[in-house]
């Protein structure tokens, strides 16, 4: 049976067939490439993009279209397809795309027919014919209804891919790893330079992909399990090998977008509410605490950790799921997904940190969180990472504390004062809800509030006319121009009844 069956414009094409043991498998083969790479220099990747390619601009590279007839396993019973990106525009790195099937991997050779170049495009596809493997490739499923193939997943660019469940448009990204994201030295991004699809049987429920990592610092061997439904999860599974020594190294690094939203005041001229892919990290330490952390768009670059020894997860979230919260109805970031990371096995002691970026436009994807793992990660060394992704709306099934559905913050001055305080005194609004807030007098709960720097005063605890949704607000008077990092949680008289809510006040963020 040929792996290539259902598409017809790939008859005919020499395949070379490349035949991987039983012995070590798929997989094995991967982590054997990526170690051995290890142990030699760095060597950029080959296969040059002509310069018509790497020039053209966005509205060009969209008017380049994979031809839907031709795409992988299209007509198979268990569902899945594949398609493929051209490279050019900013995808100028080709990758080598391969298809497992019994044992046997053969590589897909790029082939300007399996594209369709329109308008400005067509003058490109000259240029096309001496490129060397695609940018980039998509997984479809019929996720959310039986007779569409939807985009579920998506590899392009670096070692970054996008996931998308049912009902959800594509929002945050995933990266296979971040390397010295803070610091003060360039970033570092590794690049998936291969990838090998492994053909499904006809009831599987699931896709496999393998991927080989490479850069000057890091190789890796990654090996992806995607199940559609009935939300979508991916299994990762990758071994690292450091080339050189590596000060901050990022595992499960999540990207997204926050433009503006709550809890910073709006300096946007903007008629929408909020403009944002997530709006908040999702943390549970292994001693069980759910943390919620709101996310702004800083005045300076902000990075903070939340410590934990083998965390229990982490994520970015979209809470906040009601269009009228943004009245786009274009980008709908009411559907935007979130992603939850959940570690398999030890993972030791380190933090969940979280960057954030100034910036001027909901273009630029301004927020990053990722494990950063205590031990160092020197040349020569050997890590292994597992964890399980899932895409979700807008909490963890399994967190059943009241959460944060709101938090505001203002000038502490009351209306009318004779003699206000300076606007660095804050009021700050904080609104929970859940079940369990139905089950005790609002008289019984306590705000139990814990800050860095600075001092907490005034703290109420209120019931809102919302059903099960208590209120807490306080008064923060910073410490000069120390930061204040706040821990918030409601008790009564069992203990913590809700999420704890964390943030930082910056007192440049007026």
């Amino acid at each position: 049976m040929s792996c290539l069956r259902g598409s017809a414009l790939f008859t005919g094409l020499a395949l070379l067939p490349v035949t991987l043991t039983a012995e070590h498998g798929h997989f094995q083969s991967v982590i054997q490439q990526a170690e051995q790479r290890a142990a030699e220099e760095y060597a950029p990747p080959r296969g040059e993009v002509p310069s018509a390619l790497a020039e053209m601009d966005y509205s060009t590279y969209q008017q380049i279209r994979f031809r839907r007839d031709a795409a992988l396993w299209t007509g198979d019973d268990h569902g899945f397809s594949v398609q493929m990106f051209h490279p050019g525009f900013l995808f100028t790195d080709p990758v080598s795309l391969h298809v497992l099937e019994d044992g046997v991997s053969r590589e897909v050779p790029f082939d300007p027919a399996l594209f369709r170049y329109d308008r400005q495009a067509e003058e490109l596809k000259d240029e096309a014919g001496a490129v060397e493997g695609f940018a980039g490739f998509r997984f479809h499923y019929p996720i959310n209804d039986p007779e569409v193939d939807d985009e579920i997943a998506v590899f392009l660019g670096a070692s970054y891919f996008r996931l998308v469940g049912e009902g959800q448009v594509y929002g945050l990204s995933s990266r296979g790893l971040a390397i010295d994201t803070v610091t003060a030295g360039d970033e570092e991004f590794p690049a998936f330079r291969s990838f090998w699809l492994e053909r499904p049987g006809d009831d599987a429920d699931a896709v496999t992909v393998y991927a080989l990592l490479d850069s000057p610092s890091v190789t890796g061997a990654y090996r992806f399990r995607i199940r559609p439904e009935p939300a979508l999860v991916v299994d990762v599974d990758k071994h690292l090998f450091a080339r050189q020594d590596i000060d901050n190294l990022g595992v499960a690094p999540l990207t997204s977008m926050f433009d503006h939203g709550q809890p910073a005041m709006t300096r946007r001229d903007d008629f929408r509410p909020r403009v944002h892919d997530s709006d908040g990290l999702q943390a549970r330490t292994r001693a069980g605490e759910w943390i919620w952390r709101p996310l702004i768009n800083p005045a300076r670059f902000r990075v903070t950790q939340l410590r934990d020894s083998d965390p229990a997860g982490f994520g970015l979230f979209q809470r906040e799921r009601d269009f009228s919260s943004y009245l786009d109805l274009e980008a709908q970031y009411h559907r935007r997904p979130s992603q939850w990371v959940e570690p398999l096995g030890d993972w030791g002691e380190g933090g969940v940190e979280l960057v954030e970026i100034p910036s001027d436009g909901e273009t630029n994807d301004n927020i990053v969180a990722y494990w950063a793992p205590d031990a160092p990660f020197r040349a020569g060394d050997r890590r292994h990472y597992a964890y399980r992704l899932r895409m979700l709306g807008e909490q963890p099934p399994e967190h059943s504390g009241a959460r944060v559905i709101r938090s505001r913050t203002g000038w502490a001055a009351t209306p009318g004062e004779p003699d206000p305080p300076p606007e660095s005194v804050r009021r700050f609004a904080i609104d929970f809800r859940g079940e369990t807030l139905g089950e005790v007098d609002v008289d019984e709960l306590e705000a139990d509030i814990e800050v860095s720097d600075g001092e907490v005063t005034d703290v109420r605890v209120v019931s809102l006319p919302e059903l099960r949704t208590v209120r807490v607000t306080f008064r923060l008077v910073p410490d000069g121009d120390r930061a204040a990092d706040m821990r918030l949680v409601l008790a009564g008289a069992q203990g913590p009844v809700s999420e704890t809510w964390n943030f930082v006040w910056y007192g440049d963020e007026l």
